[in-house]
C-alpha cells in the first residue's frame, strides 16, 4: 500500500533534486530519488544500531580475541 507525502523545499533544494532526476539525472522522478534516500537512511541506521550493540557488548565484557576473519571462517 502506498500513500502520498507532500514536501516543501527551498528553491536551492528543489534545484538539487531536479539535477538528480529526469533525463540528465540518476533517478527518473523526485519520488524515486526520495524513496532511495529513505532506504539508504534505513540501512545507515541499521549499521549504527549494530555498532552500538557491539559497543554495549564490549562495555559488558562480552568480546572475543578472534578477528572478524577468524569468526567468518568458522561458518
Amino acid at each position: 500500500m502506498s500513500s502520498s507525502l507532500n514536501v516543501s523545499l527551498t528553491d536551492e533544494l528543489r534545484e538539487f533534486v531536479n539535477s538528480r532526476t529526469g533525463d540528465k539525472g540518476l533517478y527518473a522522478t523526485p519520488s524515486e530519488y526520495l524513496r532511495d534516500l529513505i532506504r539508504r537512511d534505513i540501512q545507515s541506521q541499521e549499521t549504527v544500531n549494530h555498532v552500538m550493540e557491539g559497543l554495549n557488548d564490549l562495555k559488558r565484557g562480552r568480546f572475543s580475541d578472534k578477528s572478524i576473519l577468524d569468526i567468518g571462517e568458522e561458518d
